[in-house]
């Protein structure tokens, strides 16, 4: 369905571990897929009192979501950056149609299984290791592959994506990159799964 060819950079911005558990995040230039969830479609305000900042994106007409980050971001080509320090957010949308031919029983089980396919497309090989995990409501889903060629001085490389079920028509990927220390990760990640919100009809804008 996505085709790529060659070392291009990585789909939706996803992160990018310089070894494994423990090791700190690198950020590896992005290349988003089909699924990224247009620019136009993600808005970001930055409130100074709170020092937060509030995005709202659009999945359907009649479905919308919004979350919030600490301190200030700013929208980019693949999602959002923040202002302070090299952590991205890149956004990605799936529909239940789009994933419909694969077999798992559920739909975020079935998003996993194309992210795991998109990479292996792009890396031309299987992963080593694939872990799928439940995280406060959401799917976490990550892979490593490890091979001499891999750039990192460990020559691992995990990549990293929260799936979010917005309803039983579409997916949220959220996934992070360029963040400083595992636990940095773990509690940018929380707070954006504690903060995020599904909205119907009435709340969606414009």
């Amino acid at each position: 369905m996505h085709s790529m060819t060659g070392w291009r950079a990585w789909p939706r911005g996803a992160i990018v571990l310089a070894g494994l558990a423990g090791a700190s995040l690198a950020h590896a230039s992005s290349d988003p897929l089909d699924a990224t969830v247009p620019n136009q479609a993600i808005e970001a305000r930055f409130n100074a009192a709170a020092q937060q900042t509030l995005v709202t994106g659009r999945a359907a007409p009649d479905l919308c979501f919004s979350l919030s980050l600490p301190e200030e971001w700013r929208r980019t080509e693949e999602g959002l950056k923040a202002v302070r320090s090299d952590a991205s957010l890149a956004l990605g949308l799936r529909s239940a149609k789009e994933l419909s031919a694969l077999p798992q029983p559920d739909l975020a089980g079935r998003d996993a299984a194309a992210l795991q396919q998109d990479y292996e497309d792009l890396l031309g090989r299987p992963a080593q290791s694939i872990s799928l995990s439940t995280d406060a409501g959401a799917t976490r889903w990550s892979a490593t592959w490890v091979d001499a060629n891999l750039p990192m001085a460990s020559h691992a490389m995990t990549v990293e994506t929260l799936i979010v079920p917005l309803s039983n028509a579409w997916v949220l990927e959220l996934s992070l990159s360029g963040v400083e220390t595992r636990e940095a990760y773990d509690a940018l990640a929380a707070r954006l799964l504690a903060r995020l919100r599904v909205q119907g009809r009435a709340s969606c804008q414009g």
